[in-house]
């Protein structure tokens, strides 16, 4: 280890010291804007579940675009960053919980509104999922838990943990920013940082992959995808009415819409077109005939 790390190592916070203090700043803030909260307006406290989310999202961003980061930049930073991935990991799980509790006070005491202006059934089982998928995650990063799965089992179950994770909130700001153009600040951001953060993954991908030494056809070919998928990126609101209509107009799609969550993926279109790009422009073997191998 060099000097310079040793100095970030004192300098910086890390591990359980790095949680202590994000999760005393997450919760002071939470008890700041609880102080100003009306517990008898249903309102109100459907705004704290929008504000605590606001916390939690760019956690959930951060520890997507972690490996990719670390892989596409290396540096102190990254590699700091990828050290702490775990305790940046339990500070979004500090974030939802907050988040949870809120839910669950205007589902209990204002049934009504909450039934009536805010559960949907594909929303509940996307919410629902994703916090079985956290809980289940936050355990197995201990010991005691961690010990009675396999290393595949947790790999699997972190991974695809924190892409459902990573994908409700993005899904969530892409509709806010295209369908119903809210135009709220935080809105875009956090619809640019989640395509980002995605976007940052699946560049990692393609480098860990044979690139292309000349620049031919294919390289142009897939560079243009790349360019297409981000122009798609930022014109959701032009081509999401015919995509949501061709692909729901088959009466099984439609009923999936009902229950399956973030059917039939909108949302998720230009990151799949910019995947096919970067597969398309960096060939088909791996660097020095090893697979870069997906991490959470």
């Amino acid at each position: 280890m060099s000097k310079e790390e040793i100095k970030v190592r004192v300098v910086w916070p890390n591990g359980w010291w790095l949680f202590a203090v994000i999760s005393a700043v997450i919760t002071t803030f939470m008890m700041l804007r609880l102080a100003s909260a009306d517990f008898s307006s249903p309102q109100d406290l459907s705004a704290m579940i929008q504000y605590s989310v606001r916390w939690a999202v760019p956690f959930i961003f951060l520890v997507i675009a972690t490996s990719a980061l670390a892989r596409l930049f290396p540096s102190r930073f990254t590699r700091w960053l990828l050290r702490n991935r775990r305790y940046i990991g339990l500070c979004f799980a500090v974030a939802m919980a907050w988040q949870g509790a809120f839910i669950f006070i205007v589902s209990f005491s204002h049934s009504a509104h909450y039934y009536g202006e805010i559960y949907l059934l594909r929303d509940e089982l996307e919410g629902s999922s994703g916090y079985l998928l956290l809980v289940a995650m936050t355990a197995t990063s201990f010991g005691v838990f961690r010990r009675h799965i396999t290393t595949e089992q947790w790999r699997f179950l972190h991974l695809s943990g924190v892409i459902f994770l990573w994908a409700y909130p993005y899904s969530v700001y892409w509709w806010n920013v295209f369908y119903y153009q809210t135009q709220h600040w935080f809105d875009v951001l956090f619809y640019i940082l989640g395509f980002t953060a995605f976007a940052l993954r699946i560049l990692a991908w393609g480098k860990g992959r044979v690139v292309v030494h000349e620049i031919g056809a294919r390289s142009l070919l897939g560079g243009t995808v790349v360019l297409c998928s981000l122009v798609l990126a930022g014109s959701g609101h032009l081509w999401q009415p015919a995509l949501s209509s061709a692909l729901l107009e088959p009466a099984w799609s439609a009923e999936l819409e009902l229950w399956l969550p973030f059917w039939p993926f909108e949302p998720f279109a230009p990151l799949l077109i910019m995947a096919l790009g970067v597969w398309v422009a960096t060939g088909h073997h791996s660097l020095n005939h090893r697979h870069y191998r997906a991490t959470a």
